[in-house]
């Protein structure tokens, strides 16, 4: 029996926060206010986890929807992969605990770390999974509390970030839905332009790190900026290539959700009109690994998308990493 071709996206599923915390209430804590964030990054609020609300527990509530909405049994699934720059602990993987959570007996199991590119990345290697052979019903979840990482004292990236989760389930068909082709890639030499430098093997945390407030992520917005819309824009023009397409043909562009002046940059260089662009940051600010599938599932449930309709995903983020995905959308039976 040959392996199929194609992985189809049969379910989506998204969880945030029950916290919304507005621009004004920000200003009410640090110097700025909601103009000085509006106009910078485009967005007005976020969802920030409580104590309750880690990684696993939003992974856990969007991959339900997303198993419910496939009609899929969480029997069925044979590989999960959690996409998350901040998982529950430093291990087991957050994974585990998602498996366990829903009822998934004996699945292969594993986080994926590409900070924001995370749903990107999983779903270029969750199609391959299924590609191969390996893998014939899979759970893709992209999850991050990324708030947990960021000093609330520091307006440059404070008001940048929210909490939220969003899930897909890819199954194995010989139909041309999924994944068409995608373009992933890193740059190794930029690892330190965004990153959280203690808690790791390379820098334990130490009373004296934590007093310096090490914990937290720091960023160079600039040069970012400038290598975020190189990175999305040429890893989307070689996807698109790749699946026989053309820019015109591509009916939605859902991009990572990180700042406004970014999307608009990632759709002038593309000469696209921003009407063929999915915007939702302004209410959920930038939830890392989560922010593409959260988008894409509000794409779907607005009637943006329908079967057989091509959508490019692309996304960039720390490491310096970066990703594009043409698929084809639509379901196929079961």
């Amino acid at each position: 029996m040959s392996s199929p071709r194609y992985a189809a996206i049969m379910g989506w599923g998204m969880a945030v926060p029950r916290r919304v915390v507005t621009n004004d209430e920000l200003a009410q804590r640090i110097d700025t206010s909601n103009e000085w964030i509006l106009t910078r990054t485009g967005i007005t609020q976020r969802h920030v986890a409580g104590p309750d609300e880690f990684t696993s527990v939003l992974a856990t509530a969007a991959g339900r929807e997303a198993l419910e909405r496939a009609g899929v049994a969480p029997e069925a699934v044979d590989t999960l992969i959690v996409a998350t720059c901040t998982p529950d602990r430093p291990f087991p993987a957050t994974a585990s605990a998602v498996q366990r959570n829903l009822g998934i007996p004996r699945a292969g199991a594993f986080d994926l770390a590409a900070a924001c590119s995370g749903f990107v990345y999983g779903l270029s290697v969750g199609t391959g999974l299924i590609k191969s052979g390996m893998s014939q019903t899979l759970l893709l979840v992209a999850a991050d509390v990324f708030t947990s990482l960021i000093d609330w004292e520091d307006r440059n990236t404070c008001v940048l970030f929210g909490d939220g989760a969003g899930a897909v389930v890819l199954r194995a068909t010989e139909q041309p839905y999924g994944l068409l082709a995608s373009n992933i890639g890193s740059w190794g030499e930029g690892e330190t332009m965004m990153a959280v430098d203690v808690g790791g093997t390379r820098e334990p945390a130490t009373p004296a790190l934590l007093e310096q407030r090490r914990q937290y992520v720091y960023m160079h917005g600039r040069e970012i900026f400038k290598h975020a819309v190189r990175g999305m824009c040429e890893s989307a023009e070689r996807a698109v290539a790749d699946a026989g397409v053309s820019l015109d043909a591509i009916k939605l562009v859902v991009p990572h959700q990180a700042n406004l002046r970014i999307i608009e940059a990632v759709a002038k260089r593309l000469a696209l009109p921003m009407n063929r662009f999915f915007v939702n940051l302004d209410r959920y600010g930038n939830t890392s690994a989560a922010s593409v599938p959260i988008a894409l599932y509000e794409a779907v449930q607005q009637g943006r998308l329908v079967a057989g309709d091509l959508v490019l995903l692309t996304a960039f983020g720390g490491g310096l990493t970066w990703g594009s995905c043409v698929v084809r959308w639509g379901m196929s039976p079961q």
